[in-house]
Order: structure tokens, then C-alpha cells, then sequence
């Protein structure tokens, strides 16, 4: 007797409870959002729709006559964070800032729920993470109070949704997306398929009423945004804040951004009282002097369009153990042993493999650019010699394995930002452009030239001396 055969459409299909992926057969691994044990029976087969044309929300118009004025930026009473956002926050904006736990995200935040509350803009923050107390008693140390900013517990999206509709604010906060959820669908808070759900509703949310909206993200070991990529393209910014946690700078990164350039950071100090904009922070990477000290140097760095001084130190003593140490803080490891390679081999400078070498930057500053490469090279070699760069000197340029020097981009905007802050040497590598008046800038094609600066000096035992 014949037997029947399955339809598709009585086949039983499988479907992750976390990310919606859909399947033929039983997995016991997701291959899209690669959770285990998440793959479960979802009954036949969906049947196949067509989707009918339907009425439309607005009629389409010439772009010339679409008003441009509705997309107009307003200020968030923050000026760092408008510089990253491009002039501040536009109506219907969806804001997607990430950063590791305690670097300072809510406090930043709820300062500028608090300064873009006014008579006509009211401020809604959603706390999903702490209690309304909790988050009181952090407005009272920062000075974060205003009467149009309003303060609510909630981890149920039903319950966001609500509170738009009663407070219609201009501007609403979540901290975190990854606590809510929405009780429709399956899956833990944080889980992709609650994550997507609940941007996916905030974002129409913010475009429908004009509303201006900031989520907090969470970020993986790894520093990568957590949930779904999917995530990223949805919003319309996406800012990494970053930061030392034993450091007072914290920088805000733009990474993705349709409103403005992705080149602008935003710095920050956290402190006791809060966290305040640092429209001048070169100070903080600077350690002032009367006289020059032997292992250090000063450079120019760009953190996306913006110069800062950044100072880099250098110590060599003699070690006992068959294998030196080499340690850096706030420097590239692979880039400092390169320079030490070309120190040794095109600078003639002996003896730095068989000596302890630490190298590190001021203030928490992280230098990854190759343009700090000769300050790198002349800090190491200052400090081998155990002798002083001239006073009031920088250093910019990239090094290569030839020891050769390289131009790098910026050049001038890193010479007048150096002359504006009282240096008046500079190292550059050859045809740096327009020199700022009062500063002597001496070119240099490679390592052996650059290491000249340093004063003749006679080779002690067991101390390499820099010869050009």
C-alpha cells in the first residue's frame, strides 16, 4: 500500500527563539546568532503571501520641495558631544552609545537629559538598570536637576511605549537597551531577538513623534557592541565612549553617523562632581618642567580632527635575567619593539636588547597613530643615552624599517597647535607646508638625522650612547 506524502506545507519547520531564524530541520545549534539549544519546533510551514499596495502616509514629493528644516539639529547643552554629533541632536535621531561598565556613559547621559530639558522640550530618562533613587541620588551629586526631566523605572517596552504617550517628550533616554523587553516576544532580556524587538520599537516611535532618542548599548570582552549587528544599521549614530578606567579622559568616538563626519571626538573629564566637555585637553597628557628630563618627548597626535600634545617617557636600566622585559602602558607593543629594531640597526644605538625598557604615555592617553613613531624612537634613544631632547621640542613623523621618515597627514594642524600651547622646535619629516611664525621647524628624511638633536655625550659603561 502506497503511503502518503508530506506536503510542504504539513512539513513541521524550526525556528531560534533567540534571533527568529528559521529552518527546515532540528539544529541543536543556531547558525545565525550561534546559540545552542535554541532551535525549536514552530508548526508547518508559514504559507506564502503577497503583500497588496496599500494607502501611503505621504505622497512622494520633488526633493527640492521637501522641507529640510524638520532635520535641523539642536543643541544638547553639551558642547563635546555635539562636536561628535554634528551640531547636536535631530528631531526623529536615533543615538546608540556604547562603552565598557563604569566608564561613565549613564553619568553623561543624565547630564544631558538635564540640559536639554527646557519650557518647551520636555526630557524622559528610562532606567532599566538601577532604581529611580539610585538614579536621584546621582542627579543630586552631578547637579543633573530640572523640573522638564522625568525619571522612571521600567523594563517592559508596553511600559515605555506608555510613558511616551503620557509625558511626549522631546529627547528620552534608555540605559540600557539591552535590559527591556517586550513581553511578546520569546527570550531573555539582551537575547537578539528582545534587542531587535525593542530598537525596532523605539526607533519607529522616535520617527513618528519627532523624538530625539539615546540608547545605552553594552559592549563584549572583545569591546564590540553586544546584540545583533543588525542593531548598528537600524540606529542612526553609533559612539563609542572609551576611556581608562584609572584615568580621568574619557573620549567619545563617533563610528557611524548620517548626520555629520565620523572624524570628531569628544573629550571628557570624570571626576567627583560629574563629567565635564575638555574643549582644551592637551593639558592633561603634559607633565610641565623647568628642565628637560633624559627619556622623554613630546608629540602631536590627531585624535579624528582634533590635535592634541601628547608627552611620551621612556626608561632603560640594566637587567641580570636572560630575557629583558619590555612593558608599555598607552603605547602600541608591536610599534615600540619596531623602534627599538631600527634604533639598533639603522641609529647605530647597542646594547638595548640586554636592558629592561618601559615605555609609557601621560594622562591615559593611547597613541596607535604611526605619527608618533619618532617620538617613540627619540624617547627611547634619549633614554639609552641618558640624555635630554632640547627644551620645547616635538616630534612628528613616521618611522620606517629603513629609518627612513615619512610624512603623515595633519602636519600643520599639529605645528600650530604645538607653537599655540609655547613649543617652538618641531621634527617633521621633509615639506611640511606653512610653518607657524615663531617656531623653527628642522626637516628630517631619516632616524640617523632625527637622533642629531641629541647633545654628544661619551658612552658610559654599559649605556649606549646615540650617535647621528
Amino acid at each position: 500500500m502506497a503511503t502518503r506524502k508530506t506536503s510542504a506545507k504539513d512539513r513541521p519547520t524550526y525556528r531560534c527563539t533567540e534571533c527568529g531564524w528559521q529552518t527546515a530541520k532540528w539544529l541543536g545549534r543556531c547558525p545565525e546568532c550561534h546559540a545552542w539549544g535554541t532551535v525549536e519546533e514552530a508548526g508547518g510551514s508559514p504559507a506564502v503571501r503577497t503583500t497588496a499596495p496599500g494607502r501611503v502616509s505621504a505622497p512622494a514629493l520633488p526633493i527640492g520641495q521637501v522641507d529640510g528644516r524638520q532635520a535641523t539639529a539642536r543643541g544638547t547643552g553639551v558642547p563635546e558631544l555635539d562636536r561628535v554629533l554634528g551640531g547636536g541632536l535631530v528631531p526623529g535621531a536615533v543615538v546608540l552609545l556604547a562603552g565598557e561598565p563604569g566608564v561613565g556613559k549613564s553619568t553623561l547621559l543624565l547630564d544631558v537629559a538635564a540640559k536639554a530639558a527646557d519650557d518647551d522640550h520636555r526630557t524622559l530618562y528610562v532606567t532599566g538598570e538601577e532604581s529611580a533613587g539610585q538614579v536621584r541620588l546621582r542627579a543630586d551629586r552631578i547637579g543633573a536637576l530640572s523640573d522638564h526631566l522625568y525619571l522612571t523605572a521600567e523594563t517592559d517596552l508596553s511600559a515605555v511605549l506608555a510613558h511616551l504617550d503620557e509625558v511626549k517628550p522631546s529627547l528620552l533616554v534608555l540605559d540600557s537597551v539591552q535590559t527591556v523587553a517586550s513581553p511578546e516576544i520569546d527570550g531573555a532580556p539582551g537575547g537578539v531577538a528582545q534587542v531587535r524587538e525593542v530598537a525596532g520599537a523605539l526607533i519607529r516611535a522616535s520617527k513618528e513623534r519627532g523624538m530625539s532618542t539615546l540608547l545605552v548599548g553594552h559592549v563584549t570582552k572583545d569591546g564590540a557592541i553586544a546584540g545583533p549587528r543588525l542593531l548598528e544599521h537600524l540606529v542612526d549614530v553609533v559612539l563609542h565612549f572609551e576611556g581608562d578606567r584609572h584615568a580621568r579622559l574619557r573620549l567619545v568616538r563617533g563610528v557611524k553617523n548620517r548626520y555629520g563626519a565620523t572624524d570628531e571626538v569628544g573629550c571628557f573629564e570624570l571626576h567627583d562632581e560629574g563629567i565635564t566637555g575638555l574643549a582644551d585637553p592637551s593639558g592633561l597628557f603634559l607633565t610641565r618642567r623647568d628642565e628637560p628630563v633624559p627619556g622623554t618627548c613630546l608629540t602631536v597626535t590627531l585624535e579624528g580632527r582634533r590635535p592634541l600634545v601628547a608627552e611620551v617617557q621612556a626608561l632603560t636600566v640594566d637587567t641580570q635575567i636572560p630575557s629583558p622585559r619590555r612593558t608599555t602602558s598607552g603605547l602600541e607593543n608591536s610599534r615600540v619593539s619596531m623602534m627599538l629594531a631600527v634604533l639598533e640597526q639603522r641609529g647605530r644605538i647597542n646594547a638595548l636588547g640586554k636592558r629592561d625598557i618601559y615605555s609609557a604615555t601621560v594622562g591615559g592617553v593611547r597613541l596607535s597613530e604611526p605619527a608618533a613613531d619618532l617620538a617613540v624612537a627619540l624617547a627611547l634613544a634619549s633614554a639609552a643615552g641618558d640624555t635630554p631632547l632640547p627644551k620645547n621640542l616635538v616630534a612628528i613623523g613616521e618611522v620606517g624599517l629603513a629609518g627612513e621618515v615619512r610624512r603623515v597627514t595633519g602636519v600643520q594642524r599639529r605645528l600650530s597647535e604645538a607653537a599655540r600651547l609655547g613649543f617652538t622646535h618641531a621634527l617633521v619629516p621633509g615639506d611640511p607646508g606653512r610653518v607657524p611664525d615663531g617656531m623653527r621647524v628642522l626637516e628630517v628624511a631619516d632616524i640617523g638625522e632625527a637622533l642629531r638633536v641629541l647633545p654628544a655625550r661619551p658612552a658610559r659603561s654599559g649605556t649606549a650612547a646615540a650617535t647621528g
